[in-house]
C-alpha cells in the first residue's frame, strides 16, 4: 500500500498511474471531506488511462489508510499543503486538479499558492456561504455527533443526488436493519468535519490563469445557486462551462460518461 510519509506517524496513501502517451497531462483527483481515493477508480480513472492520460488519487490525512498524528487538527492549510507536496514530491508532469465539492476550493487555493499545473476542474464548488449553507455545515457536524454517517445519508441523498440515480438506488436506504451510531470523535472524519465548517470560502477566481473547466449538476438542492455560479464562473478568466442536467452534487459519481467526456475535450481543446 502506498504511502507518502510525511513524519514518523502521518502520510498520505496514494494511487499513481503515470500517463502511457508521451506529453499526456496526469488527473490529480482532489477529494470532498466525506470522500475517498477509491470513488475515482471505478470508472473515472480506467476510463481516463485508457486514453493515455496519468491519474493520481489520494486521500487527505485523516481519510482512510491516510494515518493522522492524535491531536492534529486538520485544517484547510494542512490539506492544501499536503496537495502541493503530493504534487512535487511525485513530481507530477502536467498535473490537472480534479476536485470535487469543497475539494475544488482546496485545489483552487493550492494553484493560488504557487502550484504549478495544466489545468483545474472544478466540480460542484462554486458557492458562497451564506447563513443557509453555514446552517447546514453545521447541521453535518451535529448529525454525526449524534447518528454518524448512515443518518447522513439517508437524510442527505435525495437533496444531493439526480432522480436518475435516486430511482436505481433507493433500496439501499433506510433499511429497517440499519445502525445509527455516531462517528468517532476521535477519528479523522470527524476531526476533517470539525474543520471542514471553518474553511474560507471566499477567494478571487479571477487570479485563476489556468485553464479550468467547470462542472454543474443542477440536481444539487443543497449546494447548487444558479446566480451565484454564474456570478462566481463569470470571473474566471480563462474557463469553460459544462452543465450535465441529470447530475447532482455527487456528479462524477452519477454521470461518470458525461464526465470524462467533458474532461477529455477539456484537455483537447486548451493543452
Amino acid at each position: 500500500m502506498p504511502v507518502l510519509q510525511l513524519n514518523d506517524h502521518e502520510g498520505l496513501y496514494y494511487e499513481w498511474d503515470q500517463p502511457c502517451r508521451v506529453d499526456a497531462p496526469t488527473f490529480v483527483f482532489v477529494n470532498a471531506i466525506t470522500g475517498d481515493a477509491g470513488m475515482w477508480q471505478t470508472e473515472i480513472g480506467p476510463a481516463l488511462r485508457d486514453r493515455g492520460f496519468g491519474t493520481l488519487c489520494y486521500n487527505f490525512r485523516g481519510q482512510a489508510n491516510s494515518p493522522f498524528e492524535e491531536g492534529r487538527d486538520l485544517t484547510e492549510n494542512i490539506i492544501i499543503q499536503d496537495l502541493r507536496l503530493i504534487v512535487e514530491q511525485l513530481e507530477i508532469k502536467q498535473p490537472i486538479l480534479i476536485g470535487l465539492s469543497i475539494g475544488g476550493l482546496y485545489a483552487a487555493k493550492a494553484v493560488l499558492a504557487g502550484l504549478k499545473v495544466a489545468g483545474l476542474v472544478l466540480i460542484n464548488t462554486l458557492r458562497k456561504i451564506g447563513p443557509r449553507l453555514d446552517w447546514i455545515n453545521a447541521g453535518t457536524l451535529r448529525l454525526m455527533q449524534v447518528a454518524g454517517p448512515n443518518l447522513m445519508r439517508d437524510v442527505m441523498t435525495p437533496l444531493l443526488f439526480g432522480p436518475d440515480y435516486l430511482e436505481a438506488h433507493r433500496h439501499e436506504f433506510l433499511a429497517d436493519d440499519t445502525v445509527y451510531e455516531p462517528l468517532a470523535a476521535k477519528s479523522g472524519a470527524m476531526n476533517l468535519i470539525t474543520w471542514m465548517g471553518k474553511t474560507e470560502w471566499a477567494i478571487d477566481y479571477s487570479q485563476l490563469k489556468c485553464p479550468v473547466l467547470v462542472m454543474v449538476g443542477p440536481n444539487d438542492r443543497v449546494f447548487f445557486d444558479a446566480a451565484i455560479v454564474d456570478e462566481l464562473y463569470a470571473s474566471l478568466p480563462n474557463a469553460r462551462r459544462v452543465d450535465v442536467p441529470e447530475a447532482g452534487h455527487m456528479l462524477p459519481v452519477e454521470a461518470p460518461a458525461a464526465f470524462i467526456e467533458a474532461v477529455t475535450s477539456f484537455v483537447g481543446d486548451y493543452l
